[in-house]
């Protein structure tokens, strides 16, 4: 991994010589015979070259009036040094460097998911110039030229079939669930994984201005368009930090004495919001890994209980993001029980993309597998085998009304999703329609949303068609769907949802990516590359229950973290009081302060035991 220089993170370097000091400052101490300025001496450093910027950058935050925690830790860095207290100094530098370090390591996430795109996306095409195929690199490819792509490869630029037959996955891109059949005509985009079959293409678009490009261009605009998240030790200190001043400088103008305000500042000092928020967040994403939960950026986790809008992705996340065979419509007279083992017997030899669905149907029935005797299949025409003494064909509406051998008025009326007729001995038998089935969860989960979590609304946004998403939304109870939707599309319905209240986005696509940017919080489902990078945290095993477990231990998190900041912060306020009437020393307050410290930090430890119930979501199937 790639060390940031100095320039990118300096609050990193500044933790680094704190750890470094006080190492040092204690093995001078404790393990030799060094006089005070020696094992003084590596704190003083630190103080200057780490606090003192840290000073500065915080007096520029008090002149732009912004108030917040880390403002009284600079405070308090001052404060200690005119104490004498510089171990105490050095452990605040060390406490904020370290944490600021942390969150701009978590914030910081843009690069990295343009890097995950950009990795995905091959640096070479297979230029085809006659009989001979070159190897050139994608940025040279001009509109017109001839590219072949080989099984397994991913499309490196935008472009139309002009030889070859065979399924691409688009799923990552566009949100259809299925693999897309390519023949001579068809038009391929960038990022689209090839599947068995060799295909030819001629580019229509340079590799700038494809599909994918405009991905990674969406994602870069997002991330640098996303408003900074307040974090909720900054939404205490604003609060915190005026009242810890003033009472210092009435004490101080009150009294005549100087030391009445270091002694208030010093039991003032922002531990409940330094360290006890910290240790909460450091528990929960504890808990979560040990469900299964990754927490990539721990500003998620005092986020989500304020979620009021939840936006789904549909393929792989409300569905499992394959097909499945949901209707079989049968002809008079033939039967499930005659018809399904036939065509499913002929689909193991098939490549198509919903052959797979059928197989699973009949393995699920329990119909024991047939020997086939012919099978042929030609792609744009259908499957054609012999078994059992009986011709099968397995087609679809277009080719069938197309060789007269049916009528519209028999089949049954179009409906969402794909199909295919079945024809036994030359005869119409059955239509067989296929969707991205829900989740057994899915439904549940929906219902769940509102009165366990507080959730308002619920959106199912997706790039595949409004027929499939608007079958699916009346299968899990969704009212408010958007269909057809492109990633600069999904950004910019998360962007106009997230100005009204905070949103939640769960996906699992590329083309999610740049709406989990742009969401206050998003959350992929898998561990794909480029999702991961994006979100703020991932389920690992792509399940609802796991969502709803996520929304428990962030609410958890964030209520024991409250209760140990404000609590805290009450006795440190009660303790400035003591101290500015003159009954508590500077040292005595310091001594309080690390009881305040004790008390906050064995609260805040609560995160990481095992709570009572993990969740209290009871719709998920065992199996489904």
């Amino acid at each position: 991994m790639r060390i940031p220089s100095l320039k990118e993170s300096p609050e990193l370097y500044v933790a680094a010589l704190a750890t470094v000091a006080i190492a040092l400052h204690l093995v001078l101490r404790f393990a030799t015979d060094a006089d005070a300025f020696a094992y003084q001496l590596p704190l003083w450093v630190a103080l200057v070259g780490g606090g003192g910027p840290l000073v500065l950058q915080l007096v520029g935050k008090a002149l732009r009036r912004e108030f917040g925690s880390d403002l009284l830790a600079g405070i308090s860095i001052v404060t200690a040094v005119l104490l004498g207290e510089y171990l105490a100094g050095t452990l605040v530098v060390l406490m904020l460097s370290g944490g600021e370090a942390i969150e701009a390591f978590a914030l910081d996430r843009a690069s990295s998911v343009l890097q995950a795109l950009a990795a995905r996306l091959p640096s070479v095409a297979h230029l085809r110039r006659g009989d001979r195929i070159d190897d050139v690199a994608v940025a040279s490819v001009r509109v017109g030229d001839e590219l072949v792509i080989f099984p397994h490869e991913v499309a490196p630029v935008d472009g139309d079939v002009i030889s070859g037959a065979g399924v691409m996955d688009e799923a990552y891109l566009t949100g259809e669930p299925y693999m897309m059949e390519k023949a001579p005509g068809s038009s391929v985009i960038s990022g689209a994984i090839n599947g068995e079959t060799a295909l030819t293409i001629r580019a229509t678009r340079v590799a700038e201005e494809s599909r994918y490009a405009r991905i990674m261009q969406v994602v870069h605009e997002a991330e640098v368009n996303r408003p900074r998240i307040r974090r909720l030790a900054d939404q205490l200190g604003a609060l915190y930090t005026p009242l810890a001043v003033a009472i210092a400088i009435v004490a101080w103008l009150a009294s005549g004495d100087p030391i009445r305000f270091l002694a208030v500042l010093v039991i003032a000092t922002p531990c409940p919001l330094l360290i006890a928020i910290p240790v909460a967040i450091i528990g929960a994403v504890s808990r979560a890994a040990r469900r299964g939960i990754i927490i990539r950026n721990p500003s998620v986790l005092e986020q989500i209980p304020r979620v009021r809008t939840v936006i789904l992705d549909k393929t792989g996340t409300l569905t499992y993001g394959r097909p499945s065979l949901t209707e079989e419509i049968y002809a008079p007279p033939f039967e499930r029980s005659e018809v399904l083992p036939l065509v499913a017997a002929l689909e193991r030899y098939s490549k198509h993309p919903l052959a797979e669905a059928v197989v699973a149907a009949a393995h699920d029935a329990r119909f024991p597998p047939r020997t086939v005797e012919e099978v042929r299949e030609q792609p744009g025409t259908g499957l054609l085998g012999r078994l059992d003494g009986r011709s099968v064909e397995v087609t679809g509406r277009s080719q069938a009304l197309a060789s007269c051998r049916v009528s519209e008025g028999v089949l049954p009326p179009h409906a969402p999703g794909l199909e295919c007729l079945i024809f036994v001995d030359g005869r119409y038998a059955a239509t067989y329609r296929f969707h991205d089935a829900p989740r057994g969860e899915s439904g549940p989960f929906v219902a769940h949303l509102g009165p366990k979590h507080g959730v308002d609304r619920v959106l199912l946004v997706s790039g595949d068609r409004e027929s499939e998403v608007r079958y699916l939304a009346e299968q899990v109870d969704i009212t408010e769907i958007h269909a057809g939707v492109s990633p600069e599309g999904k950004v910019d319905i998360v962007r106009e949802e997230t100005r009204r209240a905070p949103t939640l986005f769960i996906g699992d696509g590329i083309n999610d990516a740049p709406a989990m940017l742009t969401a206050t919080v998003g959350v992929a489902f898998g561990a794909g590359a480029v999702t991961s990078e994006a979100a703020g945290a991932v389920i690992v095993d792509t399940s609802l229950a796991r969502v709803d477990e996520l929304l428990h231990v962030s609410a958890r998190m964030r209520r024991i973290a409250l209760q140990s900041a404000i609590g805290g912060m009450a006795l440190s306020v009660a303790g400035m009081f003591v101290a500015a009437f003159g009954y508590l020393p500077p040292v005595a307050g310091a001594l309080g302060q690390e009881i305040i410290d004790l008390i906050v930090v064995f609260n805040a430890l609560r995160v990481s035991a095992r709570p009572r119930t993990v969740t209290d979501f009871d719709g998920f199937k065992p199996g489904s």
